[in-house]
């Protein structure tokens, strides 16, 4: 299943888990409103996939406990320094990955509670056990990386750092938490113990000495550090990877050939001339001038021609991914992007849509990747990877409008006049197919305006492709808001 989140600005993080060796096959569909007069003369294809489109791939595993074990082999001197790190930044990584999935599992709970007002008690309590699951869970975490502590200098940086780390991190993912709780009785507990949790974990770090006192004042001296502290983190198990532009030696051959058979054309034109003139006058040179014209005009339009068919339908770039530390291909992957019409869709895409009228003139974005990947070549214990796909809207953004409008209502009495920001609807559509499974189609529903991404919520559960077909919403057709 894939998974999307709204992150800061105009950014949407996509996540999947890769689980098997075999073919692993994703699309997204972007359907962009066409009032905003998005084109690939506006945008170009290259650039808003270099500009908006960025693809990551770190080791994943479901047995949690590996890197620990790992570390603490390395503890005991089984394992080297760059194991210990490798294996520490693996623990924190997956760590880091689930109190974030956590936290946003509970904020979405927020939401569904508060549009369901009649279930809000029931709901309010599930609400308040998670969030002593997701305490309890994470405190545990943390006792046992603590426990691990080497007493070899060279390994103890490698564990500060990233203890350091995940010590602010939970403070800070803690205390976003109790910045969206309700404020109704219900929660006061589980709010005293979260900021007790993190006040305890601020003086941790106080008592380790992690932090200077002028880190610890300035926020964003922290937050930078902490931002390098992550990357540190995320380098020893994200893959290495190397982007290659297909269709180069294509191109060339492309246009040699156009030259060419338009020389061919025009040679002969120069010979019917010369035997049809004879001398070189004023009128010869004329001639040759349009024909050298001719030359010009045909030579461009039959490369572009050519080009577009030999490549139509073909992947545009190829992704190879090398384990970091033994740098061996351990997968690849090939992508496809273009612009794309609504009739030119699949149905089960455009069933996905549920397109009606107020959408007829939008503009598909269509992303493709096929990959496939070498688990047995992966880290000891890892069989599966984590793909994070990052979509920056911002290149949208650009073009919607600043202005704002009225809208007038009646408060008390008396009527008031308030100022709202025009918002635009996108809706994405993903489709996953692993092996030779049946295809995962999922939508959501992306609010967007010009100054960030409002809103982001799933329109419907996944469903097979063949389900996508045969199911139908009866309120399809009902209004633009779909």
């Amino acid at each position: 299943m894939v998974s999307v989140e709204r992150k800061e600005g105009f950014t949407l993080k996509i996540s999947r888990i890769l689980r098997e060796s075999t073919t692993h096959r994703l699309d997204l569909y972007l359907f962009v409103p066409g009032e905003l007069g998005l084109s690939s003369d506006v945008i170009a294809e290259n650039a808003f996939y270099h500009g908006a489109i960025h693809v990551k791939r770190t080791y994943y595993s479901d047995r949690h406990q590996l890197p620990l074990v790992l570390s603490r082999l390395a503890r005991r001197g089984s394992l080297d320094s760059d194991q210990y790190r490798l294996s520490l930044s693996l623990y924190a990584y997956q760590y880091v990955v689930a109190l974030e999935r956590g936290g946003r599992e509970l904020h979405d709970a927020k939401r569904e509670e508060e549009r369901n007002e009649k279930e809000a008690a029931a709901q309010a309590e599930a609400r308040q056990a998670n969030i002593e699951e997701l305490i309890e869970l994470a405190l545990d975490i943390l006792k046992r990386l603590r426990r691990s502590r080497p007493e070899d200098a060279r390994l103890h940086k490698y564990f500060a750092n990233i203890d350091n780390y995940l010590s602010w991190f939970t403070e800070q993912r803690l205390l976003s938490l109790v910045a969206h709780l309700p404020r109704d009785r219900h929660y006061k507990a589980n709010k005293a113990r979260l900021l007790a949790i993190c006040q305890a974990e601020q003086e941790y770090r106080q008592a380790q000495e992690y932090n200077s006192a002028r880190v610890n004042r300035d926020p964003t001296r922290i937050s930078n550090k902490m931002r390098l502290l992550r990357r540190l983190i995320e380098y020893p198990v994200t893959l290495k990877e190397k982007t290659q532009e297909l269709g180069g030696g294509e191109e060339k051959a492309v246009k040699a050939l156009a030259t060419a058979v338009v020389m061919i054309f025009v040679s002969l034109g120069l010979l019917q001339a010369r035997e049809s003139i004879g001398d070189i006058t004023a009128l010869f040179v004329l001639v040759l001038a349009v024909l050298y014209a001719l030359r010009e005009v045909f030579k461009d339009d039959l490369r572009t021609t050519l080009w577009r068919w030999l490549r139509k339908g073909r992947p545009k770039w190829r992704r190879q991914y090398y384990d970091v530390h033994s740098n061996q291909l351990v997968g690849r992957q090939l992508e496809w992007f273009d612009y794309q019409r609504y009739s030119k869709l699949d149905e089960a895409i455009k069933t996905a849509r549920k397109r009606n009228v107020a959408q007829r003139e939008e503009m598909v974005l269509h992303y493709r990747s096929s990959s496939r990947m070498s688990p047995t070549r992966f880290l000891s214990g890892y069989e599966q990877t984590r793909e994070t796909l990052t979509l920056d809207l911002a290149v949208l953004s650009r073009l919607m409008d600043k202005a704002s409008h009225h809208v007038y209502r009646v408060k008390d009495g008396q009527v008031v006049r308030e100022s709202v920001e025009k918002r635009h609807l996108i809706n994405l559509v993903t489709r996953e197919r692993s092996g030779d499974g049946e295809p995962v189609i999922q939508r959501w529903k992306v609010v967007m305006s010009r100054s960030k991404i409002v809103d982001i919520e799933p329109a419907e559960p996944g469903q097979s492709a063949a389900s996508a077909t045969t199911d139908r919403d009866p309120a399809a057709n009902a209004g633009a808001s779909g």
